[in-house]
Formats: structure tokens, sequence, C-alpha cells
């Protein structure tokens, strides 16, 4: 606070739902999005979308991340995230952070990169990736891009 004081935060101690989202959401310009659901991940898009806020998503599992940059309210060419992944995988595809585990280190490396990309938003620098998703394999060490464009079926953003 000393050395930014005009910086504030505001903890919200209550679970993101559809009934709050939208109350939770409509005060920012930007939403950080690391949740470990793909539940919350749509729901953030939706309400992001229709809200005309900017999504910075990251996810990551055991040792592989990805980070991407939805801004679909701005419309075209800008995807949303369910341009990239339309439906939700079934629930026993893809498992769970709390099963199958994380490596903190590649949080840390997803963080950085996220909070990066937050700040390119914020003062409107920078490539954005929006239409592009970072892959990240900390196994190899590598970093992957991957371009989608917006997809006109799109049940949140497609017209």
């Amino acid at each position: 606070a000393a050395i930014n004081p005009d910086v504030k935060v505001v903890a919200h101690k209550e679970r993101l739902t559809a009934d709050n989202a939208q109350r939770l959401i409509a005060g920012y310009d930007i939403v950080a999005d690391g949740s470990d659901n793909f539940t919350t991940r749509y729901l953030l898009n939706d309400i992001c979308h229709r809200l005309g806020k900017t999504l910075v998503s990251a996810a990551l599992l055991r040792f592989e991340a990805q980070l991407s940059t939805f801004k679909s309210h701005l419309g075209a060419p800008h995807p949303c995230y369910r341009c990239l992944f339309p439906e939700e995988p079934p629930e026993d595809l893809i498992p769970r952070c709390e099963t199958a585990g994380i490596l903190g280190p590649v949080a840390g490396v997803m963080g950085s990169l996220q909070a990066t990309e937050v700040l390119k938003e914020i003062l409107g620098i920078g490539d954005s990736l929006t239409g592009r998703l970072v892959l990240f394999d900390a196994l190899s060490m590598a970093f992957r891009e991957v371009r989608f464009k917006r997809d006109p079926k799109c049940p949140t953003c497609g017209h």
C-alpha cells in the first residue's frame, strides 16, 4: 500500500456461481481466471462476453499449462473460450488437479505469464494473446503457440 497507494485489493469470500457471477464481475475491467474446473471457466467466459470484460485465462495440470486472452466482446475477429473449446469435456476425461496434481513451479510460471498479460491489457501495449493459445510443457521446457479463430456458430459470441 505504501508503494502503490492507488491499488485496492477486494476479497470476495464466496464461491463464484451462475447466481452471483454477474454481480461479482461487473465492477472489473479484466478477469484473471485460474480456476480449477471447467464449469467455472465456461461461466467466466460467458459472463465476461456478456458484460464486455477481458478474460485472461490460465490453466494447468501436472507438467503442462495453457494461457490465452479472450476479448470476444470487441467483436470479430476476437474469439471467446467456447470458440476454442466449444463444450465442457466429460467429467471423467480430464482428471482434476486434486487428483492428478500440479507442479508448483508450473503454476508459478503460468501465474507470472498471466500477470504479464493482464498488465499488457491494462497498459494497452504489446501483442495481445487474443486468438492465440500458449501451451507450456515443463518436461521438455518448451512453449508452443496455437492460433484459433472466432467461430461464427459459437453459442456465446457467434452471430
